[in-house]
C-alpha cells in the first residue's frame, strides 16, 4: 500500500494578461496513511480536481509536491500503480466492456481472469460482451470502477464519480465501491460536493477553502462501519457540523479547529 504527503506552496494558472494569474492552491499541506479512505470537500473552483492531477503526476507544474511513499521509499507517480477515476467514465465506445477493463492489465493478470472476475464484483458478468453505448449511465459507471480497480492500484483517485447518477444508482455504486476498498485496502482520496457521501464513505474529510484551495478543517470520521445514507449517526454529525461552521461547505470555516 502507499501513504500520501501533500505539500503545495501553490499552484498557478498563469494568464496572457498582465496580473491575471490564477491561484488555485496555495499552502496546502495534508498527508493520508496508507489504506485510508479519504474524502476531499469543497466549493466549485477550490481546486480539487486540479490537487488530484498533481497527487497522479499528470501534473506537474507546482510550487510543492505531492510525494507517494511506499513503505520508506518516495516514488515517482510513474512509478507506481495508480487508479483514476472521473467524473465521465470516460469507456472505449469501440471496445467492449470486458476489452475496456482488459486495456489497462498486463497480460499476466488478462489471462488470470482478474478483469471477469472484477466485472463479476461489479455485478456486470452477464454484459460483458457488450459496448458501453448499451448500457445505462450506472452501469457505465460500475465498468469504470471495475477498471480503477483492474491496475491493481495502491492509490486510487476518484473525482465526483457518482455525480449526477440517481440517489439508488449512487448509493449501490458507493457500497460496491466500499466492498472492493474493505477487500483491497487501498489508500483512496475521493472528491465530493456531497457531504452526506463524504461521511457515509470517509475515514477522514478534508475540507478546502474558496480558491485558493487549501485545508480549513480536518475532520476525523469516528462513526463505526458499515454505515447507510440515512444513518442516525450519519445525520448526527452532519447537523452538528452544519451548525457550527454554517459556512463550511463555502469552505469559509477559517476558525475550525484542526486548521492547517
Amino acid at each position: 500500500m502507499t501513504a500520501l504527503a501533500v505539500d503545495i506552496d501553490s499552484k498557478i494558472y498563469p494568464s496572457r494578461t498582465p496580473g491575471a494569474d490564477h491561484v488555485a492552491l496555495k499552502d496546502l499541506h495534508f498527508a493520508v496513511a496508507e489504506g485510508q479512505f479519504a474524502c476531499i470537500l469543497g466549493p466549485s473552483g477550490s481546486g480539487k480536481t486540479t490537487l488530484l492531477n498533481i497527487v497522479s503526476g499528470l501534473d506537474r507544474k507546482v510550487d510543492g509536491a505531492a510525494r507517494l511513499i511506499n513503505g520508506s521509499a518516495t516514488v515517482d507517480p510513474s512509478d507506481i500503480s495508480i487508479g483514476y477515476m472521473f467524473q465521465t467514465p470516460r469507456l472505449l465506445p469501440w471496445l467492449s466492456v470486458l476489452e475496456n477493463v482488459r486495456v489497462v492489465m498486463d497480460g499476466k493478470d488478462a489471462d488470470l481472469g482478474e478483469a471477469e472476475r472484477l466485472l463479476g464484483e461489479m455485478q456486470l458478468g452477464d454484459v460483458m460482451d457488450a459496448y458501453p453505448n448499451r448500457l445505462s449511465g450506472g452501469m457505465q459507471r460500475r465498468v469504470a470502477l471495475a477498471r480503477a480497480f483492474a491496475v491493481r492500484p495502491k492509490l486510487l483517485l476518484m473525482d465526483e464519480p457518482f455525480v449526477s447518477l440517481e440517489a439508488p444508482t449512487a448509493e449501490r455504486l458507493r457500497q460496491l465501491l466500499l466492498d472492493s476498498w474493505k477487500s483491497r485496502r487501498t489508500t483512496v482520496l475521493f472528491v465530493t460536493h456531497d457531504l452526506s457521501e463524504a461521511l457515509q464513505l470517509a475515514d477522514r474529510i478534508l475540507f478546502l477553502s474558496a480558491s485558493p484551495g487549501r485545508v480549513v478543517l480536518d475532520l476525523p470520521v469516528a462513526i463505526d462501519r458499515p454505515r447507510k445514507p440515512g444513518d442516525a449517526a450519519i445525520e448526527s454529525l452532519r447537523k452538528k457540523l452544519l451548525g457550527e461552521y454554517p459556512q463550511l461547505l463555502a469552505g469559509l470555516a477559517a476558525d475550525a479547529p484542526g486548521q492547517a
